[in-house]
């Protein structure tokens, strides 16, 4: 489609999809963000805590009884586990230093470890800091102040952790939440892109519609109308068959003015607005009825028929007729360029043979769909009949004869008829 309604509609489509994908894109940008902050405290919190244990532990271990002890701590499982800790006199007055047994890994400088517990000591308040150890790793330091039997400091627990797999770890989750927040923006606009074709897909049906309906109008109006015009001419040029003529005129323009209707009444069935108008019909009187008011040229049609009742839409069922007569005129001429059509009616069936060539059986059942045909028309002829038929619980068929030529079979339920 290329009007220029079809291509507001697809505006409208990529207006809606990115409307959808920047809202999406605003929630991922406002929470990513919080995600990784609330990460990243939440593993600094960790080894705080994991810290703030091993002092406190190590504190509780020293005892004050005119010196300082230290003798318990060895004895202790904290002596030989993980983060390592130091005790150290910070400034106060020196005693014996003791460390933890277990490095973990993490050699430290022992100057800075000094100067942070005389920090501690000095200001009489817990310490954290942030360093470097000797092979270059990032490590979090904690010390810790406390106090002799006077309520004077002296000495502070120092305890550092390695917190390079923690830095890696929340690093990871750091690249994750952004490849997420990627994958989750172009999924929203799939999902936009899907959701807006949705929403203006009875709009896009509608307009198909619409140009469905003005190319099948066009098309079954050109027969009637070309015929219309052959019996105009013929009465000017001889008024002694005007009154001959003018019956059959009449007759034709009644023809269009069903064929419009028919055609209003189509897009309100698909439209789901209105219902077939279902009637008993005598079906070979209908078909002898369209085949009188077809012109035929210099082609020769014959009618079998045989009393059949069916039960259908009269307005309907005579457009299907129509094209199905239309179309083996058109494409139904034999070597000689003359057109042999051979019409029957029996049993609710109407089958419709030409002396043409033939259908491609290539082409298959692509012969009965909209602007598709086997002789460079339109296609809607046939796309119509099938509809009428499978309208009104019928279907249409189509073979090659032996002899040659196509043979095209509508069939409808028959009625039972009395004798």
């Amino acid at each position: 489609m290329r009007a220029p309604a079809a291509e507001r509609l697809r505006r409208l489509r990529w207006r809606l999809t990115a409307i959808f994908t920047a809202m999406n894109t605003i929630g991922l940008v406002v929470f990513a963000p919080l995600i990784i902050t609330l990460d990243g405290n939440n593993g600094e919190d960790d080894v705080n805590n994991e810290l703030h244990v091993v002092t406190q532990s190590v504190m509780r271990l020293i005892t004050d009884s005119n010196s300082l002890g230290l003798d318990r701590i060895p004895n202790d499982p904290l002596y030989n586990r993980c983060p390592s800790f130091i005790v150290l006199p910070g400034g106060a007055p020196s005693f014996p230093v003791q460390a933890s047994a277990n490095p973990c890994g993490v050699e430290m400088d022992r100057a800075a470890l000094d100067q942070l517990a005389t920090e501690a000591v000095s200001s009489g308040a817990s310490l954290r800091a942030d360093g470097e150890a000797a092979n270059g790793d990032r490590v979090r330091v904690a010390a810790e102040p406390f106090m002799d039997s006077s309520r004077r400091y002296a000495g502070a627990v120092v305890a550092w952790a390695d917190v390079e797999d923690e830095r890696s770890r929340h690093s990871n989750l750091v690249l994750v939440v952004l490849i997420g927040c990627g994958i989750l923006i172009g999924a929203a606009a799939l999902v936009g892109y899907w959701l807006s074709g949705r929403a203006i897909r009875p709009a896009t049906a509608a307009l198909e519609q619409q140009e469905v309906l003005l190319a099948e109008t066009a098309h079954d109006l050109r027969t009637p109308v070309a015929a219309l015009r052959a019996l105009a001419e013929s009465a000017a040029r001889d008024p002694g068959q005007r009154e001959e003529l003018l019956p059959r005129t009449v007759r034709l323009a009644g023809r269009m003015g069903d064929i419009i209707d028919g055609l209003l009444v189509r897009a309100r069935l698909a439209a789901g607005v209105e219902h077939l108008s279902m009637q008993p019909v005598w079906l070979d009187q209908l078909v002898a009825g369209v085949v009188e008011d077809t012109p035929a040229g210099n082609a020769r049609i014959s009618v079998v028929t045989a009393p059949t009742k069916v039960r259908a839409d009269p307005a309907l069922l005579q457009r299907a007729i129509g094209n199905l007569l239309d179309n083996a005129l058109r494409h139904g001429r034999g070597p000689g360029g003359q057109a042999v059509v051979t019409v029957t009616v029996a049993d609710g069936r109407v089958t419709v043979a030409d002396q043409g060539p033939g259908v491609d059986p290539a082409v298959g059942d692509d012969l009965f769909e909209r602007f598709t045909s086997g002789g460079g028309s339109s296609g809607l002829g046939l796309s119509i009949v099938r509809w009428v038929a499978l309208s009104h619980g019928g279907d249409l068929k189509v073979y090659n004869a032996d002899e040659g030529g196509a043979i095209f079979e509508f069939h409808l339920p028959a009625l039972a008829t009395t004798p």
